[in-house]
């Protein structure tokens, strides 16, 4: 019985090719066909890709509109700066169990960003962001994440004490001010903020 499948089988195959090659035409035609998708669907994806980033260099953001976000979105607005800034690889990493960061990102000198985000309902009205944040981020920000810039932003305010701590341990504070400026203009944040390291190896 199985000699018996296995002889039918081995005719349908003799069958089949016998058959294509008698019809050479329509591999010929299957294959055009095939390349022709395979063709359309990545100039469809490089479009689609051209046109990101068409929208990611004209990204702008009035700090109202930053304001009236949930806490959640303004780190994807900030990852979205990154992005536009030139920071491919830019991404939202905030949630349970983030150690601190709420956003990663290698700009194109090769720097590595860790960024957390504070945001405030009520702008510059709300709450001060205060030092235990800078502490937090200070103690995970190059230790677990590589960071060679860290920064803390927030759509409102810092306390006094902040800009001492941020100097003495090498953090960068982007407070409602800066943050406008950042987004709502085309700089990226390295050109705005002062003792940035120097760039790394540039990517490829």
């Amino acid at each position: 019985m199985v000699c018996v499948a296995a002889v039918a089988a081995v005719g349908l195959v003799v069958v089949a090719v016998n058959w294509l090659l008698a019809h050479w035409w329509l591999l010929l035609v299957a294959g055009a066909a095939a390349a022709g998708a395979g063709g359309l669907w990545l100039y469809r994806k490089s479009e689609r890709a051209r046109w990101d980033r068409v929208r990611a260099q004209g990204l702008r953001f009035a700090i109202g509109q930053l304001d009236a976000l949930h806490h959640r979105d303004f780190e994807y607005a900030v990852r979205d700066l990154m992005r536009r800034d030139g920071c491919r690889d830019a991404a939202q990493v905030g949630g349970a169990n983030d150690n601190g960061a709420d956003v990663k990102a290698t700009d194109p000198s090769g720097r590595r960003w860790v960024i957390q985000c504070k945001h405030r309902r009520r702008g510059a009205e709300g709450s001060a962001v205060g030092t235990p944040d800078l502490h937090v981020l200070n103690g995970t920000a190059r230790q677990l994440h590589g960071a060679d810039v860290v920064v803390l932003v927030t759509n409102g305010r810092f306390s006094a004490k902040c800009a001492p701590l941020a100097r003495s341990q090498q953090l960068h504070l982007v407070d409602r001010r800066t943050l406008t400026a950042w987004a709502s203009g085309s700089r990226p944040l390295w050109e705005l903020l002062p003792r940035i390291p120097p760039p790394g190896r540039p990517l490829p």
